[in-house]
């Protein structure tokens, strides 16, 4: 069944949606999440609990469903995701595969420029990303 994604109030709300969509795989229900998440807030409410497999269906939720729509949206979330703890932890494993993942919403967002960012902008947030 499809899971209810309303925003999260606090860390702890955010970590159940998370693993609930984590668990699924639910790329849509996390596109939902993300959504209605103010990037600003993304640091806080994941708190310690970035990893590897949430990073990357933040990713690919960022890619498939919301970059077309929000371009903007994506990269509020990218730079602020590249603020959460853990952070850089995570990068350092990424696989190969899943480095060309990132790098593909990357050129998403250089396709579908809007005001929100410039080039410059969004070439800084790559090297964050060690892209």
């Amino acid at each position: 069944e499809k899971l209810h994604i309303s925003e999260p109030s606090n860390a702890y709300d955010f970590g159940q949606i998370i693993n609930a969509v984590n668990t699924n795989k639910d790329k849509a229900a996390c596109a939902d999440l993300l959504t209605i998440t103010d990037p600003k807030k993304l640091p806080a409410l994941l708190s310690n609990k970035l990893e590897g497999e949430i990073f990357l269906i933040f990713i690919q939720s960022l890619e498939y469903y919301i970059v077309g729509k929000d371009p903007g949206l994506v990269y509020q979330h990218l730079f602020y995701l590249s603020k959460a703890e853990r952070f850089k932890v995570v990068l350092a494993l990424l696989s190969k595969n899943e480095k060309e993942q990132v790098q593909q919403l990357f050129d998403l967002l250089s396709e579908n420029g809007n005001n929100q960012y410039s080039l410059e902008d969004l070439e800084s947030l790559k090297k964050v990303y060690e892209l």
